[in-house]
């Protein structure tokens, strides 16, 4: 089990949980050192104090903030503990909403709370079920990291989970953003729609760093003082050709579909028939059919006269 990394409480209500946060996720990636090339020794990075120049220890070095240029004032952790923060150890609730109305770019990392001690079981589970049977996640706020943040609190599993999210006003406007605009048809959109049903899975447990194994086992190669063994491919990457869209939708649904171990049957999507300009031959044909028929149906009128 990983250390905890905060503790404190929920509160909502009159309802106080005494709670240990323990991180949700780990890290896998692969880290690098720098190097000299000539002789592979390590290059460190050194802090060093730009008026004098004296390289500092970690314990000589301490936070400042330029309240004006070439001013800065020190600010202790002891002063920022101080601050009168009413979440400083506790994870207030302030709201309940549905889980579909938050925007998911403000969420961030996760984190299990785990109940701290036998006190806490009753409330906890109290909690979790009642966010289970409603649907609904927490808005909650608490202090971290010497700054008031945001969080969002939802169940998996059995445990209550924490994600902290950034306010509304550090979320950049997307009208920034310059969007290309492009007609597309109704086949193409009932295509993609296709497509995306045939895509749709309920676990994604499988998928798995490719990179990640790559790189190890180059590593390992180099250390062994041989050639990598090839690792199984991720997804091909795009060529980036522009290529016809409706068949790269009947083709991207056929493909899904095989992969998945079903029958191609009935997994092309046809476009809609477009509408051409007759051919003059073709017109002259029509033409020519209409004038007989108008013809034997006036021979019908006159015998029957």
């Amino acid at each position: 089990m990983p250390r905890p990394v905060w503790s404190g409480a929920i509160s909502f209500g009159l309802v106080t949980i005494p709670i240990k946060v323990l991180p949700a996720t780990e890290s896998h990636n692969i880290n690098f050192h720098l190097v000299h090339l000539e002789d592979m020794g390590r290059v460190r990075t050194r802090k060093v104090c730009e008026l004098d120049g004296q390289v500092l220890d970690q314990d000589q070095i301490g936070k400042g903030y330029e309240v004006a240029k070439d001013t800065i004032v020190q600010i202790t952790d002891a002063e920022l503990d101080a601050m009168p923060l009413p979440t400083a150890k506790a994870i207030e609730i302030v709201a309940f909403v549905p889980a579909d109305s938050i925007d998911l770019v403000q969420v961030g990392a996760g984190y299990y709370l785990a109940a701290d001690g036998q006190v806490s079981a009753k409330p906890y589970t109290l909690l979790r079920q009642a966010l289970e049977r409603s649907a609904k996640v927490a808005v909650a706020k608490f202090a971290w990291h010497n700054r008031e943040r945001l969080g969002l609190l939802r169940v998996k599993g059995k445990a209550i989970v924490l994600h902290a999210m950034r306010w509304d006003d550090e979320i950049r406007d997307p009208a920034d953003i310059t969007v290309p605009t492009a007609d597309v048809s109704k086949a193409e959109v009932e295509a993609a729609i296709q497509l995306l049903e045939t895509m749709t899975q309920n676990d994604i447990s499988d998928y798995h760093d490719h990179y990640r194994d790559a790189v190890e086992e180059m590593i390992a190669a180099k250390a062994e003082h041989r050639k990598p063994q090839p690792v199984e491919p991720g997804a091909a990457q795009p060529s980036g050709k522009v290529v016809d869209l409706m068949a790269a939708l009947n083709a991207s649904v056929e493909a899904a579909k095989a992969s998945r171990g079903e029958t191609s049957e009935n997994a092309t999507v046809h476009d809609l028939p477009k509408k051409r300009a007759a051919s003059k031959k073709a017109t002259a044909k029509k033409t020519a059919s209409t004038k007989s028929t108008a013809k034997k149906a006036t021979g019908r009128k006159h015998r029957s006269a």
